[in-house]
C-alpha cells in the first residue's frame, strides 16, 4: 500500500503486468482449480457427510435462514450484481469473441455472465468457508485460514507456515476492501454527477468514504445481529424492490425468455465452459476475452475467499454441510439468474433499439456505473421516477459497500486476534476506521491508478491462495473421513439419544 501511494504509476505498471502474466500463463490452473472446487462442493452435497453439522450434533443455527442468506449474499457479491447487472451482458453482446459462434448473441451474453457470477465463485467461497466452519465450531480450532490446513500439517499451523497463510489472508482482505471502497467511492461519485450534478472530485469522494465508514462503524458497534444482519436484510429488500420495479416497467416476456433460455444455455454448456481455456495461438480473440473477463473473475473470487469464506464460516454455526452448500451455492445462483435476466435482459433490449449501442459501448469500455445510469434514464417512466430509482440504486450500492466493510473489519479482527470468532467491538471498530483511512490515503495520494494497482495486486495474491484452497479441500475430506458414523447416520444418532 505504501508503494502504491508513493509511486502509483510504477506500482500500477508492475502489478498490472504481473496480473496479465498470471492470466495468460496460469489461466489453465485457475480453470482447473475453480472447477475442482465446484465438483468438490457437489460431491459433498450428495455424500453421507452432508448430514454433519457445523458445530456439535446438538447445535442449531444462530440466525434465521432469511437473515443468514441476506448476510452471505451481501458479503459474497451483492454490490457486484448492481454494477454489472446491466453492464456485463450488454458488453458481451457486442463482443465478437463469444458471439460469433452462430448462436444468439443475447443468449450467449447471458450464458457467459452467469458463468462468471454463477456456481464457480460460490464454490470458491465454499471451499474455505465450509472447512473453517467445520474445524472451528466442531473441532475447536481457531477461526483463521491456517486452521483449515490442520488435517494435513497438524500443529504446524501455529508456526511460520500458518502465519504465512494468515498474513496472505490479511493482505488479500485489506487490499480487496480498500480497493472496493475506493472504486466504490469513484463510481458513486460518477453516479451523483451524472444524476444530480454533484462535483466529481476528491473532496466528494473522501466525503463518500467517510459516510460509508461512519455507517459501517455504527453497524460494528451494534454487533452482528443488530448491525450486519439488519443492514443486509434491509438492503436485500431494497434491491428486491428495485428488481420488481424494473421488471414491471420493462418487457416481461423478453426478460422471462432471457432468464429461462439463458439459464438453460448456461447449465447445458457449463461442463464445456468449465474446462475451456483459449490460447493466444489458436484463438486470439477468445484468449483476450478469457484473460480480461474469466481469469480476472477467477482471480478476484479467489483473492476474496479468505474474507468471504471466513465470514460465511462465522455466520453458519449449527447448519449441516448440506444446508450450507445449498444456501451458498444454489440459492445465490438462482437470485443472480433472476437479476441478470431482468437488468441484463432489459439492458440488452434497450441497447438493441439504439443504433449507437450507447449502453453496450459504455459497458465494453468498463464504464459500468455509466452503463447503469444510461439504462435507468431510458426507462419508460417520468423523469422524476427515473431519478428516484437512480437514487435508490445509489443507496443500495452504498449499503452493499458498507456491509462489505463491516464484514471485512470482522474478518481482519479475527485474523489478527488469534482466530477468536467473537472479537470485541472496540477492535472491530478500529479496523473499520482503519479501512476507511487507508482508502482515503490511497485515493488522495495515488488516485484511481493506485487503486487499480492494488486491485491487480489482490488478484496476484489469488495464485498462492488457489493452491492453499486445493489443499484445504483435501484436508477437509481427510477430516470428514475420521468422523464417527453417528455424525451422519440418522439411525445411529437416534440410538445415541
Amino acid at each position: 500500500m505504501i508503494v502504491g501511494m508513493a509511486w502509483p504509476e510504477r506500482f500500477n505498471h508492475v502489478a498490472v503486468t504481473t496480473r496479465d502474466w498470471v492470466g495468460t500463463n496460469l489461466g489453465a490452473f485457475y480453470v482447473l482449480a475453480t472447477t475442482f472446487f465446484l465438483v468438490f462442493a457437489l460431491v459433498l452435497l450428495v455424500s453421507k457427510f452432508g448430514a454433519i453439522r457445523i458445530g456439535p450434533d446438538s447445535s442449531r443455527p444462530e440466525f434465521s435462514t432469511g437473515a443468514w442468506f441476506a448476510m452471505l449474499f451481501t458479503a459474497g457479491m451483492g454490490v457486484g450484481l448492481v454494477f454489472y447487472g446491466v453492464a456485463e451482458p450488454t458488453a458481451h453482446r457486442i463482443d465478437g469473441a463469444i458471439t460469433d459462434n452462430g448462436g444468439s448473441s443475447e443468449i450467449e451474453a447471458f450464458q457467459y455472465t452467469m458463468f462468471h457470477w454463477g456456481f464457480h465463485p460460490w464454490a470458491v467461497y465454499i471451499a474455505l468457508g465450509l472447512a473453517l466452519g467445520y474445524l472451528c465450531f466442531r473441532k475447536g480450532l481457531p477461526m483463521r485460514p491456517a486452521a483449515a490446513l490442520y488435517p494435513l500439517i497438524g500443529n504446524r499451523i501455529y508456526g511460520w507456515i500458518g502465519n504465512l497463510v494468515d498474513i496472505l489472508a490479511v493482505f488479500g482482505t485489506l487490499f480487496g476492501i480498500a480497493t472496493s471502497l475506493g472504486l466504490g467511492a469513484l463510481q458513486i461519485n460518477t453516479d451523483l454527477e451524472e444524476m444530480f450534478g454533484a462535483p466529481n472530485n476528491q473532496v466528494t469522494q473522501v466525503a463518500i468514504i467517510c459516510l460509508m465508514t461512519a455507517i459501517a462503524l455504527l453497524s460494528v458497534l451494534a454487533g452482528i445481529d443488530k448491525g450486519i444482519r439488519r443492514l443486509s436484510v434491509i438492503n436485500l429488500w431494497l434491491a428486491a424492490a428495485l428488481l420488481v420495479f424494473v421488471f414491471l416497467v420493462g418487457s416481461q416476456p423478453w426478460m422471462i425468455s432471457m432468464m429461462v433460455s439463458g439459464t438453460g444455455a448456461y447449465l447445458q454448456n457449463l461442463p464445456a465452459m468449465s474446462l475451456s481455456f483459449p490460447t493466444e495461438t489458436l484463438d486470439p480473440e477468445g484468449s483476450a476475452f478469457s484473460t480480461n473477463w474469466t481469469m480476472f473473475y477467477w482471480g478476484w473470487w479467489i483473492s476474496w475467499s479468505p474474507f468471504v469464506g471466513m465470514f460465511l464460516a462465522r455466520i453458519s454455526y449449527g447448519r449441516t454441510i448440506r444446508q450450507f452448500i445449498i444456501g451458498t451455492l444454489f440459492a445465490p445462483v438462482g437470485v443472480s439468474a433472476v437479476w441478470f435476466g431482468v437488468f441484463g435482459g432489459s439492458g440488452i433490449l434497450a441497447d438493441r433499439a439504439d443504433p449507437d449501442n450507447t449502453i453496450g459501448n459504455a459497458a465494453a469500455n468498463f464504464e459500468e456505473d455509466r452503463a447503469t445510469y444510461l439504462f435507468l434514464q431510458q426507462l419508460d417512466v417520468p423523469i422524476t421516477v427515473a431519478s428516484a430509482v437512480a437514487l435508490l440504486t445509489i443507496i443500495v450500492v452504498t449499503v452493499f459497500f458498507v456491509t462489505s466493510s463491516d464484514s471485512g473489519s470482522l474478518v481482519v479482527d479475527m485474523l489478527t486476534n488469534g482466530g477468536d470468532p467473537h472479537p470485541i467491538k472496540a477492535q472491530r471498530a478500529a479496523w473499520a476506521i482503519a479501512e476507511g483511512l487507508i482508502t482515503i490515503v490511497l485515493l488522495t495520494a495515488g488516485g484511481q491508478t493506485a487503486l487499480d494497482g492494488l486491485q491487480a495486486a489482490a488478484l496476484v495474491i489469488g495464485v498462492p491462495f488457489a493452491v492453499i484452497l486445493v489443499l484445504v479441500c483435501i484436508g477437509l475430506i481427510k477430516a470428514l473421513g475420521g468422523e464417527h458414523p453417528s455424525a451422519y447416520t440418522p439411525v445411529a444418532r437416534a440410538n445415541q439419544r
